[in-house]
C-alpha cells in the first residue's frame, strides 16, 4: 500500500496517472472556498488538467474552510501534501485513477483569519472561487434578499470583529486590496444556482455596503463577478470508496473522490485581472451563460429532485436504481420534455433530445452508486432554485405543472419522515423541525406544506398548482410513490 504524498508519487502504479508538472513550481493564483468532492472532481481537476500540459502553474489552489466539518478535510489533504485520488467510474466498471495536484495550500479560517485574510490580498492571488452550496449565499428564498439577520453575519459586522463568514473574509480582503492599491480579485461562484455570478455580487455587496458604504460601492463597481454553469456527479465519498482505491490502485487516501465520467464547465469570460486558459482542458469560456445554466438546473438538479424523493418512497435507495426503472424513466423525461423544456431559452451547439436522454444514462449509471439519501438532503435549498422556477414560468404560460406538482408533493410525504415500509427516514435539512412538524398535518390539511410562503412565496394561491399538489399528495398517501409515478405516463 502506498501512502500518498509527494515523495511517493513516482512508486505509484503505472495505471494510475498523476501530477507530470513539479509541484514545488506551483504558486497559488486561487484561492477556493469550500474544498469538498465536487470542487476536487472539477475545478481543481481541470486546473490539474493544464499543468499537465505546462500551463498555469502560477494558478494553483489555497483550498479554504470556515466550516467546522473542513477541519477534517484540511487535515486529510495536508496529511498528503495536498494530493488525493479521483477515481472516476464508468458504467462499464473499468475505472480509471489520477492523483491530482493542482490544491498546494489549505488554511483552516478558525484557526487563522489572519493567514487567509493575507492569502486573499496577496497580489498573486487573483481569484476567489466558491462552492459553498446552494444554501451558503445567506438570502431569503422568496425574496432574494440577503440575510443580515443571519448570527455570524452580525457577529462580521459588528465594529472590530474578526471576520468568520465568508462574507466577512472576502469584504476584508477586498478592502485591504484597494488600501495598498492592489486591484480586486474575481470572485467565481461554483454553486448550483441560477445567475450564480449575479446572485454572489448582490449578496457579497450587500454585506459590504452593511459594513461600510465606501467598500460596498467600490466591491459593486470593480469586483467581477462571473456566472457559471459546473455539471458533473459527484456521490458522497464512503469507506467503501476508500477502500477501492486501495484494493484497484494500492493508493492509501485519506479522502479520494469518486465521480462520473462526463463533466461540463461553462464560463462567462470575465476575469480582469487574468485566468487560466480553461478552454484549453474542455471548458466553454462564452459571452452568456445564462441558456445552459437554465438548461442545466431545470434539467438536472430539478430531475434530480424528482428522481429523489419519489424513488426513496419506492424504496429504492440508489439513484441508479430508481432511474433504471422504466416508469421512473419514463417519468423524468416526460416532466423535462413537457414542463422543462419550454421555460429555457435557446441553447447555442446543443441538442436538447439528445441532452435529456444522456442525462438518464447518467443517472442510471450503477457504478456511480449516488444515493437517493444525498440527493433528498437540504431540500429546502434545492426546490426553489431547481424546481419551482419551472412552475412558475408554467403557471404565467399556462403549462404543465403536474409531474412538478408531484415532486413538491414528494417532498412533503417525504418530510413526514416515514417511508412507505414504515420506517423511519432521517430528513437532513436546515429547517428540518419546521418542514418535519408542518408535514405531520399533511393528511389533515393537505396545502400546509406548501403554506410556507417562506419557501413557496404565494403558489397556495394558485388554484390551478393547488388542485395538482393536492392530487398528487392524495395518490403518495393512497396508493404509494411507485403507483402515483405510473399515473404519470
Amino acid at each position: 500500500m502506498i501512502k500518498l504524498s509527494n515523495a511517493n508519487l513516482a512508486a505509484l502504479p503505472a495505471d494510475v496517472a498523476r501530477p507530470a508538472y513539479d509541484r514545488s513550481k506551483v504558486t497559488v493564483g486561487i484561492v477556493h472556498f469550500g474544498v469538498g468532492g465536487f470542487h476536487r472532481a472539477h475545478q481543481a481537476m481541470y486546473l490539474d488538467r493544464l499543468m499537465n500540459d505546462g500551463e498555469a502553474l502560477d494558478w494553483g489552489i489555497c483550498g479554504v474552510g470556515v466550516m467546522p466539518s473542513d477541519r477534517r478535510m484540511r487535515d486529510a489533504l495536508t496529511s498528503q501534501d495536498g494530493l488525493y485520488t479521483l477515481m472516476v467510474k464508468p458504467a462499464s466498471g473499468h475505472y480509471e485513477a489520477a492523483v491530482i495536484g493542482s490544491i498546494v495550500d489549505f488554511l483552516y479560517a478558525p484557526d487563522d483569519p489572519e493567514a487567509v485574510l493575507e492569502m486573499m490580498a496577496a497580489p498573486s492571488t487573483r481569484i476567489v472561487s466558491l462552492t459553498i452550496t446552494e444554501g451558503g449565499y445567506n438570502f431569503h428564498q422568496v425574496t432574494g434578499e440577503f440575510d443580515l439577520g443571519n448570527a455570524d453575519v452580525a457577529h462580521d459586522l459588528a465594529a472590530g470583529a474578526v471576520p468568520k463568514t465568508v462574507f466577512g473574509l472576502v469584504a476584508e480582503a477586498v478592502r485591504r486590496r484597494r488600501a495598498r492599491g492592489i486591484a480586486p480579485f474575481t470572485v467565481m461562484s461554483c454553486d448550483n444556482i441560477q445567475s450564480n455570478g449575479d446572485v454572489a455580487r448582490k449578496m457579497f455587496c450587500a454585506f459590504a455596503y452593511a459594513r461600510d458604504a465606501e467598500l460596498g460601492a467600490f466591491m459593486e463597481s470593480r469586483v467581477a463577478f462571473p456566472n457559471a454553469m459546473v455539471d458533473r456527479i459527484t456521490p458522497v465519498t464512503t469507506g467503501d470508496d476508500i477502500a477501492e482505491v486501495a484494493g484497484r490502485f494500492g493508493i492509501d487516501d485519506a479522502w479520494p473522490v469518486v465521480c462520473e465520467p462526463f463533466a461540463q464547465w461553462v464560463i462567462e469570460d470575465h476575469f480582469p485581472l487574468g485566468r487560466p486558459a480553461y478552454e484549453k482542458v474542455g471548458a466553454q469560456m462564452v459571452a452568456d451563460v445564462v441558456p445552459y445554466e437554465l438548461m442545466k438546473l431545470r434539467l438536472l438538479n430539478a430531475s434530480h429532485q424528482a428522481l429523489a424523493y419519489l424513488g426513496y418512497l419506492a424504496g429504492y435507495r440508489y439513484a441508479h436504481e430508481a432511474a433504471g426503472d422504466p416508469l421512473f424513466a419514463e417519468f423524468l423525461l416526460n416532466y423535462m420534455t413537457l414542463e422543462a423544456t419550454p421555460t429555457l431559452l435557446p441553447v447555442p451547439g446543443v441538442d436538447l433530445d439528445a441532452y435529456r436522454r444522456t442525462l438518464i444514462e447518467r443517472f442510471s449509471n450503477p457504478e456511480v452508486r449516488d444515493t437517493l439519501a444525498r440527493l433528498c438532503a437540504e431540500s429546502s435549498d434545492r426546490i426553489p432554485k431547481f424546481l419551482l422556477p419551472v412552475v412558475h414560468a408554467q403557471l404565467r404560460s399556462g403549462g404543465d405543472v403536474s409531474r412538478s406538482a408531484a415532486v413538491v408533493a414528494s417532498w412533503a410525504r417525504y418530510a413526514e419522515g416515514i417511508d412507505e415500509q414504515g420506517q423511519p427516514i432521517e430528513v437532513v435539512d436546515r429547517l428540518k423541525d419546521k418542514l418535519m412538524a408542518t408535514a405531520s398535518g399533511n393528511r389533515a390539511n393537505p396545502t400546509a406544506f406548501i403554506e410556507n410562503r417562506e419557501l413557496f412565496g404565494d403558489l397556495a394561491d394558485d388554484a390551478r398548482f393547488v388542485a395538482a399538489y393536492r392530487e398528487a399528495l392524495a395518490s403518495l398517501h393512497a396508493v404509494g410513490a411507485l403507483e402515483t409515478v405510473r399515473r404519470y405516463r
